[in-house]
């Protein structure tokens, strides 16, 4: 099990410092927030890359789907480069909440689902070499000053958001690095329990393999033991990652504090 951690609270400052601190206190890798409106998370990232040298950097999670997806793919690919090849992406369809605001993208589900889709595959083109792209909503030709533009991974890795048991979102991931399970018409309170995941994961391995990493996101408080958090039992099932968030922290100090304390190994 590795283990990472979502820092969603404070100024771009000491977002960066909860980044140095994650890295020092044993965690694998740490995640930022991506919003329409929000502090931007690739620079963010960037600063964090430039203070830290062993974690890996990432979002939870882009919406993909409002994106253009070859600035995406050019973004990932830059901090790829600065970090030494510590960068990967977390995608999904994007939350349809007037909490986060409204800023006239689609909120169509199917076409958003074909919007990621065309992300991901435009995505791995261009990181590979390829000069033009076609999908649903997409058509990319490069030009010929845009051909050096590389990842040091080969690819760096995407985890998608896959919804069980849909077989349409299941197929996703199948491509993809990573899966972030969740359950269809499941209230985002209510995540996945682990016999649930194992099912799952059993689906993966009869239709094409499950992705290298799966991803697990959970609260625990300070000083949690790994059994009182239930890890093994998710272990058991097959997740490959814990990820810790604190969306509903009331303070930086809370943040802090739980970062600190280390993964509940």
């Amino acid at each position: 099990m590795r283990y990472g951690f979502v820092i969603s609270h404070g100024t771009p400052a000491e977002q960066v410092s909860q980044a140095e601190l994650a890295e020092q206190s044993g965690w694998d890798a740490v995640f930022v927030a991506e919003a329409g409106w929000y502090w931007d998370a690739w620079s963010l990232l960037t600063a964090m890359a430039m203070r830290t040298s062993r974690v890996r950097l990432g979002t939870m999670l882009t919406p993909a789907a409002w994106r253009r997806p070859w600035k995406l793919a050019a973004q990932v690919a830059t901090l790829d480069q600065l970090s030494g090849g510590r960068a990967q992406v977390s995608i999904g369809l994007g939350a349809v909440d007037p909490g986060l605001g409204e800023f006239g993208e689609t909120v169509d589900r199917r076409e958003r689902a074909e919007r990621v889709d065309d992300a991901i595959d435009l995505m791995l083109a261009l990181w590979s070499g390829e000069r033009a792209f076609s999908g649903r909503h997409v058509d990319v030709k490069l030009g010929e000053f845009s051909g050096a533009v590389r990842p040091v991974q080969s690819p760096p890795p995407i985890w998608v958001v896959a919804a069980w048991p849909s077989e349409r979102s299941m197929r996703r991931a199948v491509r993809c690095g990573g899966v972030i399970p969740t359950a269809v018409g499941r209230p985002i309170d209510q995540p996945m329990t682990p016999s649930e995941l194992a099912e799952m994961l059993s689906w993966y391995d009869a239709n094409g393999g499950r992705p290298a990493d799966v991803i697990h996101e959970a609260e625990t408080p300070v000083g949690v033991s790994a059994d009182a958090a239930d890890l093994p039992a998710w272990a058991d099932a097959g997740a490959t990652w814990w990820i810790e968030s604190r969306w509903t922290a009331d303070s930086v100090a809370e943040c802090v504090e739980r970062i600190e304390a280390g993964p509940p190994r």
